[in-house]
């Protein structure tokens, strides 16, 4: 099992667009993606849960990543945030 943790710096937090590229992006890894804030947590590839976070910009997310090859897909999740949220 691999975390990391990553704070939001989108204007807008976690909406649509970057909630949908979000999923599909942990679509096409071979490891389980789970997202955690506060108290609730959802899989990464589904796009109304990740929205039902209701993820704010500044807010500190917690990225956990579990199976296949997970150095790989942490640091490609890590990556994506960096680049989309």
């Amino acid at each position: 099992m691999k975390q990391f943790t990553y704070t939001i710096t989108d204007p807008v937090g976690i909406h649509a667009r970057p909630a949908g590229m979000l999923a599909k992006a942990a679509k096409a890894l071979d490891s389980t993606v789970t997202i955690t804030k506060g108290e609730k947590s959802a899989a990464a590839t589904k796009l109304m849960a990740v929205m039902g976070l209701g993820v704010k910009t500044g807010e500190t997310i917690t990225f956990t990543i579990e199976g296949g090859d997970e150095e790989a897909s942490a640091a490609a999740m890590e990556q994506f945030c960096k680049e989309n949220m």
